[in-house]
C-alpha cells in the first residue's frame, strides 16, 4: 500500500492520501486498525495518518502489544496452561495504543472514506459488520472507532473479547460483545462488495444494472497478511492423533484458530476471483499475498524488530514478483502474464487518480 501511496503522491501532490481515492476501504483484525488509521479525520478534516505512518506504529508499539516471554514459558506445559486459563495477552497495551491513535470521540460515521470492518458478536453468535454506510443511518452502529478496532482485533486465545454499549435513536441500549472478525471474514473483500452493492441499490445509482455486470464498475486491491500454506506441515494421519489441547495450542500454524482464519480468507479470494473472471474483468481484482511464509515470519504475534524487518523485506520483495491469482483446485497462487505487483499498483494508481480528477470536474460543473 505504501508503494501505491508513493505513486499517488507523484501524480497528485504531497497531500495525497489513500482515503482520497477509494470509495470503500475494508479491513479485518490488524487490517481493521489500518483501515481506521487511514480514514480517521484529523486536523483540517484530513486523514490522521498517511500510509507511510503505519509501519512506524507497529515498530514502536508491536513489542509492547505482543511481549515476548522467556524460554520456560514456551514449553508445552505452559501452552496447555494458557489455553485453559485465559488468553495469551491481557490486551491492555493493545487497547491503550488504539485509544491513543484513535480518540474515543471519533465515530465510525466520521471516517473520510467509507469503511467496512467485520467483527463477530459472541453473545448473539452472529457477524456484526461496522460500516460508514450503516453508521450514518443507524445510530446504534455508529460506535467509537477505537472500540470497533479493539473488537475486530480480539483474536480468540490471543486477546480477550471487548464489550460496549451504544444507543439507538430512541435511547434504547444496544450491547456488543465482540471478537476478531477474522473468524467469519478474514479477507473482507466480499463483505465490502456486499455493503457497496447494498448502498448502490439504496441510492438507485445508474451503476446498478442487471446481473453481475455491476462488478465491472469495481476495481479492488486486496492485500493479505501472508500465510504458510506452502509449508504443508501436517498430514491427516498426524492430526488424527490430536486432542482438544493440541488443536487449541498448537504453535505450528495448524491450531483451530489458524485453520478458521485461513479458510475464511481463501474462500473469499476464490469466490471473488471466480466472479470477476466470469464477467471478463479479472484484471479489476488484484490480490497481493505471500503464501510461502515459514518459521518466525509465519507467527501471528512475534513482534521483535528482527522479525518485523524480515516481514518488511518479504513485502518489498513481493512487489517485484509477478501478479498471481489463486488456482481454485490447488489453492496456490500462480503467476499470470500481467507484469509485477508493483506495475499493477502503478496502473491502479493511475486509474484512481483519473477517476478522482473526473469526479472533481463533474462536481465543479454542478
Amino acid at each position: 500500500m505504501c508503494d501505491m501511496f508513493i505513486w499517488l503522491q507523484k501524480l497528485d501532490g504531497a497531500d495525497a492520501r489513500i482515503a482520497d481515492y477509494f470509495d470503500v476501504i475494508a479491513g479485518t483484525s490488524n487490517g481493521g486498525l489500518i483501515t481506521a488509521m487511514l480514514t480517521a479525520p484529523g486536523k483540517d478534516n484530513r486523514p490522521l495518518f498517511a500510509a507511510r505512518d503505519i509501519n512506524k506504529f507497529y515498530y514502536d508499539h508491536g513489542p509492547n502489544i505482543f511481549p515476548q516471554r522467556s524460554w520456560w514459558h514456551q514449553k508445552l506445559f505452559s501452552k496447555i496452561l494458557n489455553a485453559t486459563m485465559g488468553p495469551k495477552y491481557d490486551g491492555k497495551a493493545l487497547h491503550e495504543q488504539i485509544k491513543k491513535v484513535l480518540p474515543q470521540e471519533i465515530k465510525v460515521a466520521d471516517t473520510l472514506s467509507n469503511i467496512v470492518v467485520p467483527t463477530f458478536d459472541v453473545k448473539k453468535m452472529q457477524p456484526v459488520i461496522f460500516s460508514t454506510f450503516e453508521a450514518k443511518k443507524e445510530v446504534q452502529k455508529n460506535a467509537s472507532l477505537s472500540d470497533v478496532c479493539i473488537g475486530t482485533s480480539a483474536a480468540p486465545t490471543y486477546f480477550p473479547p471487548i464489550s460496549f454499549t451504544t444507543k439507538d435513536v430512541h435511547g434504547k441500549p444496544h450491547e456488543f460483545h465482540l471478537v476478531d472478525g477474522g473468524v467469519v471474514a478474514n479477507n473482507p473483500t466480499m463483505a465490502a462488495m456486499s455493503m457497496l452493492n447494498k448502498e448502490m441499490l439504496r441510492l438507485r445509482q445508474e451503476l446498478v444494472i442487471k446481473g453481475n455486470d455491476k462488478y465491472k464498475n469495481f476495481i479492488i486491491i486486496s492485500i493479505g497478511t501472508g500465510s504458510a500454506k506452502q509449508a504443508k506441515k501436517f498430514s491427516a494421519e498426524e492430526m488424527a492423533k490430536w486432542g482438544k489441547f493440541h488443536w487449541i495450542s498448537n504453535g505450528d500454524g495448524a491450531s483451530i484458530i489458524d485453520v478458521c482464519f485461513q479458510a475464511s480468507a481463501d474462500m473469499v479470494d476464490i469466490h471473488a476471483a471466480v466472479r470477476f473472471e466470469d464477467i471478463g474483468c479479472e484484471k479489476n481484482y488484484l490480490r497481493i499475498q505471500a503464501d510461502d511464509l515459514e518459521g518466525n515470519t509465519a507467527s501471528m504475534d512475534l513482534a521483535t524488530k528482527e522479525n518485523m524487518d524480515d516481514l518488511v523485506k518479504i513485502g518489498n520483495d513481493l512487489l517485484n514478483k509477478p501478479v498471481a491469482r489463486v488456482n481454485i483446485d490447488t489453492g496456490v497462487y500462480e503467476p499470470v502474464n500481467e507484469g509485477t505487483n508493483a506495475e499493477a499498483l502503478k496502473n491502479f494508481a493511475g486509474m484512481l487518480f483519473k477517476e478522482r480528477k473526473d469526479r472533481k470536474k463533474t462536481q465543479h460543473l454542478k
